[in-house]
């Protein structure tokens, strides 16, 4: 294993690298792209806060996070995809999908949450669904976040300890290290049917987070054809004259109290 990267190197090519995404948005805002970016892998892999990390600097309704709860009655009866599609970009959209249709492949197929003509029906119909996103235009990246078993574990006693991340830690979290092998072949199976030229998958090796993030976002980076896009000049205005505006005394009773003050 590589050696886990120090902060310093880190923050200051990951602040080089969200400068680029910032250009990438530009170009994406300026020539109509839509972009489609898939963050999968295993519970605890990385994937949300590299997720966070990369939309970071980016104008959140230009470039969205999608991390989409448990379906409804409603949404189970639908074509799988449906609840899907309503989330894809328009025209100048980046989308990043932490956790993405890839559900059905990976813990509804473990958990025995689909039916297996559902999961089959799901792999035949993936690479069709994916070709026809790329057919229209749409730029769609598919990354997997990929842990061991010791660091999966270490990090989820890490979760449990730590009262601000204790919600990242579910019960389903919990069933994965009962069902590493089973989920290990469900990947294995997914990427023989969804790794195709159009929309390949590209694996991201997890266990050091900083370096995980670093190589995502440069093979993301590296993957796109952006190009600077130059902006309009701005200009500050000068404030016009007072015309003898007063501002009004503020209410002791909806005033925000001064908490910042004990602090000095």
């Amino acid at each position: 294993m590589s050696e886990k990267l120090a902060r310093k190197p880190y923050e200051k090519e990951l602040f080089r690298l969200q400068g680029e995404l910032v250009k990438v948005q530009e170009w994406v805002r300026a020539e109509g792209q839509r972009v489609v970016v898939l963050f999968e892998g295993r519970d605890a892999a990385g994937k949300g806060s590299t997720v966070k990390r990369v939309a970071e600097y980016l104008n959140p309704r230009a470039a969205r996070i999608v991390a989409l709860p448990a379906p409804t009655e409603r949404e189970r009866s639908q074509w799988y995809f449906q609840r899907y599609i309503q989330h894809l970009p328009a025209a100048g959209e980046i989308v990043l999908f932490d956790r993405s249709w890839y559900n059905r492949a990976g813990v509804e197929r473990v958990m025995g949450f689909c039916t297996p003509e559902e999961y089959a029906r799901f792999l035949h119909q993936c690479p069709i669904f994916e070709r026809l996103l790329v057919e229209d235009g749409i730029l769609l990246r598919k990354y997997w976040f990929s842990v061991s078993d010791e660091e999966q574990a270490r990090r989820f006693e890490a979760r449990l300890a730590d009262p601000m991340r204790r919600w990242k830690l579910s019960p389903m979290d919990l069933e994965s290290v009962t069902r590493w092998e089973e989920y290990s072949r469900a990947k294995d199976e997914m990427l023989v049917h969804t790794d195709i030229p159009e929309a390949p998958w590209h694996d991201v090796e997890s266990e050091d987070k900083r370096r995980a993030r670093i190589n995502m976002i440069s093979h993301l980076l590296s993957t796109l054809p952006y190009r600077d896009v130059r902006l309009p000049k701005l200009e500050i205005p000068r404030r016009p004259p007072a015309t003898g505006y007063r501002r009004p005394p503020r209410r002791p009773d909806t005033h925000v109290p001064d908490a910042a003050a004990d602090l000095a």
